[in-house]
């Protein structure tokens, strides 16, 4: 089983930008976990900064040899409406992962363009999030 685990804007700075909301550990740090966490599931990994890459990754989901996709689109989840119909277009399940409860937060970010296509929402467990949406698309094929 391959998964594409995609993340958005400034995830890159994991360990570094507001260590109180995203905690200390780094987006390396997170990888590595996720990888030794499922063995036998081919975890492949992107970050950018650029919605359009991000748009191009889920693309290329389309040829059907990803199972699903964990994406945490950062900041794009709130107004990337084409990020929203990449995913849309996909036939196999996509997870959202946000590491703070966006619903907790500050008004802006409550709001969410890409949830209502995405498969399941996984908000507010921080870095775990990613090993419960990736456990879900394993246990649910």
């Amino acid at each position: 089983m391959r998964i594409l685990v995609l993340n958005g804007p400034n995830l890159n700075l994991l360990g570094k930008r507001e260590p109180e909301i995203y905690g200390t550990r780094s987006l390396w740090d997170l990888e590595n976990d996720l990888q030794k966490a499922f063995p036998d599931v081919k975890l492949e990994f992107l970050q950018s900064n650029h919605e359009g890459a991000l748009i191009d990754a889920l693309n290329k989901c389309m040829d059907g040899m990803m199972a699903g996709v964990v994406i945490n689109p950062g900041a794009y989840t709130h107004y990337s409406y084409a990020i929203r119909d990449a995913i849309a277009a996909l036939k196999i399940p996509v997870i959202e992962v946000h590491i703070s409860n966006i619903h907790a937060r500050e008004e802006f970010r409550s709001k969410s363009v890409t949830s209502p296509v995405c498969r399941a929402v996984f908000a507010g467990a921080g870095l775990k999030g990613y090993e419960l949406a990736i456990r879900f698309l394993t246990e649910n094929k």
